[in-house]
């Protein structure tokens, strides 16, 4: 017998939300309800100002600054427990849709995973195509229920470049040993040279510095266990929420890593080509806890140390939704529109912090949590540190299913200096603000 457990939505206010739309799209399947089909949809959307990298241009046209409207992701996703054994889940979407992102942009695969349990909790193998990702817990990070406006992209350090998006081709096992829940992870990266964005080559005479290798990928190896002291997290998917709003009480301490042979190539001072291997390693530490149960207010905590190898002097910008695609001769090493040298080797601190006052506070109109994150990156490449930071606020008009995010990031800008040294010009940080409305059902 098939039950819609679907109601309409006709007023915008979290009481309503949770009486008439208590699971979100779901059928299930069994008379007991133990088999299920869901469908979940997320969509964010972003109006921004951009204070540009020097001499950034938009089609040759310098820009000093930008303004622009956006989508920053759309999801469309599909679940069934198909039997108390069988699970399968997929995912699709795009992102950064912006006026210079080119036009008619479709739908692409996220995740496509096939899961068998094996015994209870403590096993499960899946297969697919997946974002069971090792190193530290936003290396997979859940979109909907980021505490901030944007996900720590500094925990993603392949993103797109040998992988799709976070995800690749392979295997994986989770489970729950009594307090620790863990993920390993076994999959074949995508070679650089299929990357949609070109993925910068190794030069014929630059030494001592590392590339992405365009060799054949080997095996990637990943693997994040965490111990939880209070409430147990869910594992079904392996996108780790972000905040949860004052309805839990969480503390987990991790770790994790990744490894893949010879993704890296350099010369060295004699010009002979070396390989180097992909190598990090991080710890972190997740508390998400209300103050009070009755009126709702709550902390989120989370900071990680990282430790990040690609091969020496390894350097990579990036920028989210770029709004410029071009800089002119007046341009610094940080490249167009907002990149900054995001990844690299070395060795990176993050953390973030985010309050929720009492559920209500507005009346119908929600709630606020106002939010801060910051991150220092101690990069072989770079004489300085990269410093990033954030603060914002998130308007809960209907906990994370109707958000609305104001979000200021300010980000270094670095320069090349006559000895060849890349140094933080100290009097050129760019900021951007960024509005943005999120939609998640």
């Amino acid at each position: 017998m098939w039950v819609l457990a679907l109601s309409g939505i006709h007023q915008l206010n979290a009481q309503s939300l949770d009486k008439k739309l208590p699971e979100g799209l779901k059928f299930y399947i069994s008379r007991d309800s133990a088999s299920y089909v869901k469908a979940t949809v997320l969509g964010q959307f972003w109006a921004r100002y951009n204070s540009n990298n020097p001499g950034s241009t938009v089609f040759g046209t310098p820009e000093r600054d930008s303004y622009d409207f956006g989508i920053r992701r759309f999801r469309l996703s599909l679940m069934s427990q198909v039997t108390d054994r069988f699970f399968f889940y997929t995912q699709v979407g795009l992102n950064n849709i912006n006026t210079i992102a080119g036009r008619k942009q479709g739908l692409f695969m996220h995740d496509v995973t096939a899961e068998v349990n094996v015994y209870r909790k403590y096993l499960e193998i899946g297969i697919g195509l997946n974002g069971w990702n090792g190193t530290s817990r936003y290396s997979s990070s859940s979109v909907g229920t980021i505490l901030g406006m944007d996900l720590p992209a500094i925990e993603e350090t392949t993103n797109d470049v040998m992988d799709q998006f976070g995800r690749k081709l392979g295997i994986y096992t989770k489970g729950k040993i009594g307090k620790v829940d863990y993920r390993f992870s076994l999959s074949k990266p995508f070679p650089v040279q299929t990357a949609l964005s070109k993925v910068d080559e190794l030069p014929l005479t630059e030494i001592n510095r590392a590339y992405s290798s365009t060799r054949a990928p080997k095996v990637n190896t990943a693997g994040y266990v965490f111990y939880q002291f209070f409430e147990e997290e869910s594992n079904q998917l392996p996108y780790m929420t972000g905040t949860y709003l004052g309805a839990k009480k969480i503390l987990n301490l991790g770790a994790g890593f990744q490894f893949e042979k010879d993704a890296f190539w350099y010369h060295n001072a004699v010009l002979d080509t070396i390989q180097a291997p992909l190598r990090q390693f991080g710890i972190d530490i997740f508390y998400d806890s209300y103050l009070s149960k009755e009126k709702g207010n709550a902390i989120t905590a989370y900071a990680a140390y990282l430790n990040y190898f690609f091969g020496p002097n390894y350097i990579r910008n990036a920028g989210a939704m770029n709004p410029a695609n071009g800089i002119n001769s007046s341009g610094s090493f940080n490249g167009a529109g907002n990149n900054a040298p995001l990844i690299g080797t070395g060795n990176v601190f993050y953390t973030q912090f985010g309050y929720k006052f009492r559920n209500n506070l507005l009346g119908s109109w929600g709630t606020l949590q106002p939010y801060a994150a910051a991150s220092v990156a101690l990069y072989q490449k770079l004489n300085d540190p990269v410093n990033i930071f954030s603060v914002g606020i998130n308007w809960l008009l209907l906990k994370h299913s109707s958000k609305l995010s104001l979000d200021y990031q300010s980000r270094p800008v670095f320069l090349q200096d006559g000895s060849g040294n890349i140094v933080e010009s100290k009097s050129a940080r760019r900021g951007q603000l960024v509005l943005q409305y999120q939609i998640s059902i």
